[in-house]
Order: C-alpha cells, then sequence, then structure tokens
C-alpha cells in the first residue's frame, strides 16, 4: 500500500514538471485572433485608445500591445488558447481591465469594451512615460526585487495621483517585504479612497480586502484573516474571480477546507468557467479524495477548449488516478 502510495506521488510530480515544462513553452503562441471595439458611455469609438493584452494562465507569458483607430477597432492575431489579461487606458477615461478565454479552434467573439470618463476629466494614466514606470514596476515585483518595484510605483502615484489603485501594489511591496503595518495602512487607504470611485471601487475595496486577510494569515492569524477573506468576497458576491483569487490564497498556504470552499463559490457563480474545477481536482488530491478529483477534472475538460496544452496534463492526471 505504502509503495502505491509513493509511486502515485511519483506519477503527479512527473505530471506537475510537464505541466510547467508546457506552459513555458507555449507561454501565450498560437493562431487565435482577438478583436473588437473601445467606445465612450454614448457608444462613440475611442480614438488612441491602449490596449495591453498579457497571458496570465502559465508563468512566463506573452504580453502584446495595441492601439485603436479611428473607428475605435483594434486586434491581436497570434494568440495561444487560454486566460488573458486585458488593459484599455485612454485619455480622460478610466481603465479597464478584464479577463478573457482565447480559443485557436473557434472564432473568438467580438469584444465591445466602454470606458467611463475619469472625474474632472482628467486621465488616470497621464503619458507613456507613467504607464512604462507601472510596467517596470510589475516586473521587479515579479522578479522579487521589491523595494525596486516600490520606487517604482511610488514614482508613478507622484505623476498620477487620482491613480488611487496603485496603493495596492504598493501595499504588496511592504508585505512582501515583510512591514506588515506599512502594508496594512497603504491598504486601508485603498478602501478610503475607494468610496468615492463608482466605476472601480467595489472592486478595489474587495481586493484591498483580500490584502488585508493575506497580511493576518502569513502573521498565521487564521481567524482574522477569515474574516477579512469573508468581507472580500461579501463586497463583491457576484465576482467569480473574487472568489476564486481567496481560494487560490488558502490553497498556497495548504488550507484546502478553506480553498474549496472559495473554489466551489467561483464556479457557483460562473459554471461555465474551467477554472474553479481545475482548482478544486487538485485541491480532492491534495485530500487524497480520488473520486472528487475525477469528477472535477472532467468538468475542467468539458469547459476548457480542447487546443490548450493544459488538457493533454490533465488527461495524463486523470490516466494515472484512474489506475
Amino acid at each position: 500500500m505504502k509503495k502505491n502510495h509513493y509511486r502515485f506521488l511519483s506519477i503527479l510530480a512527473a505530471i506537475f514538471f510537464l505541466a510547467q515544462a508546457l506552459a513555458l513553452a507555449q507561454a501565450g503562441r498560437g493562431v487565435g485572433r482577438l478583436g473588437g471595439v473601445v467606445l465612450d458611455n454614448n457608444d462613440k469609438p475611442v480614438v488612441g485608445a491602449r490596449l495591453v493584452l498579457t497571458y496570465i494562465q502559465d508563468a512566463g507569458g506573452l504580453k502584446l500591445e495595441a492601439t485603436t483607430n479611428k473607428r475605435g477597432e483594434w486586434s491581436f492575431i497570434g494568440l495561444g488558447s487560454g486566460r488573458w489579461s486585458l488593459m484599455v487606458s485612454a485619455e480622460g477615461f478610466s481603465p479597464v481591465t478584464q479577463e478573457v478565454t482565447v480559443s485557436q479552434l473557434e472564432k473568438n467573439p467580438r469584444m465591445v469594451i466602454k470606458l467611463q470618463k475619469s472625474s474632472g476629466g482628467v486621465s488616470i494614466i497621464q503619458d507613456q512615460a507613467s504607464l512604462e514606470l507601472l510596467d517596470q514596476g510589475n516586473a521587479f515585483f515579479n522578479d522579487g526585487k521589491y523595494d525596486t518595484a516600490l520606487a517604482m510605483f511610488e514614482q508613478f502615484y507622484e505623476k498620477n495621483p487620482s491613480a488611487y489603485q496603485i496603493l495596492l501594489n504598493i501595499g504588496d511591496c511592504y508585505r512582501k517585504k515583510g512591514e506588515m503595518d506599512k502594508a496594512l495602512e497603504y491598504y486601508n487607504q485603498v478602501i478610503e479612497k475607494a468610496r468615492g470611485d463608482m466605476a472601480m471601487g467595489v472592486n478595489m475595496t474587495a481586493k484591498a480586502l483580500a490584502a488585508i486577510g493575506l497580511v493576518y494569515l502569513e502573521q498565521d492569524n487564521l481567524e482574522e484573516a477569515t474574516k477579512y477573506f469573508k468581507q472580500s468576497v461579501d463586497t463583491a458576491p457576484q465576482d467569480e474571480v473574487v472568489a476564486f483569487n481567496v481560494g487560490e490564497v488558502f490553497f498556497t498556504n495548504q488550507k484546502l477546507d478553506e480553498a474549496e470552499k472559495y473554489f466551489k463559490m467561483a464556479s457557483d457563480i460562473k459554471p461555465d468557467w474551467p477554472e474553479p474545477y481545475l482548482k478544486l481536482g487538485y485541491v480532492a488530491l491534495n485530500k487524497n479524495d480520488v473520486p472528487t478529483a475525477i469528477e472535477n477534472f472532467e468538468k475542467f475538460l468539458k469547459l476548457e477548449p480542447q487546443d490548450s496544452p493544459r488538457v493533454a496534463v490533465v488527461q495524463q492526471i486523470l490516466q494515472a488516478i484512474k489506475k
């Protein structure tokens, strides 16, 4: 029995490394196409809007940029299957970010993105130099160079004082540096400033509450962490991404029952989203509940685009655990 258990873990470890290799090899490249139009709240085209499309399904993902034409139209080609983050910004408008799933086998629906005028007609992101500061800060943060990232984010905020959202990034830098009191200070500033933001306030409040929960989780205060995670989800109860992200935090910290609860919540909010089922499968594997793992992996396979590299990985996992 013990021998079979170790063999099972060895198979899963091999599959995990195969999944990582596939993710890095693909990195968002393929033959898919995504396009659409950017409009203002009067349905007029927004000319010269900047779009940044980032592959977020796996590490080392592709990043592409485009600009809308005189009809507000835009397009990207050469995309791989999976999850992408699309950020749209334009002078005088509040930026928006949304997640989109791309398929290489089927035609992706045309996207219509509407931008709202920023308060007072002042652009939140005012120039290319500011955007470069933001990109550099994110890159340094991802590389674990938190002091350098912090300097970039602070410069960005100095140039764009109405872009209070960057305070969340600044708080993240302090949290990663272990300066928890400073992190909490900035997260609470986000909550305070979000109260006057009709466009993004709810989402930013939910993110800041989840970040506060993460501070307490890293201090091994599960009771306080759970309280803030619950507040985060209650703030945006119909946002499957908020619930999913809370599940991710618990899963990363091996709080499997809590992770399962929030992944299940995300799947209930958006039943056709494959991501929660994949994570529910991994949670079940960690709990040695093979039947539940099989059930969730099979649900994932029904929803995931069949040209996705993750399909082959999950199929191999199923083959291994069904033996």
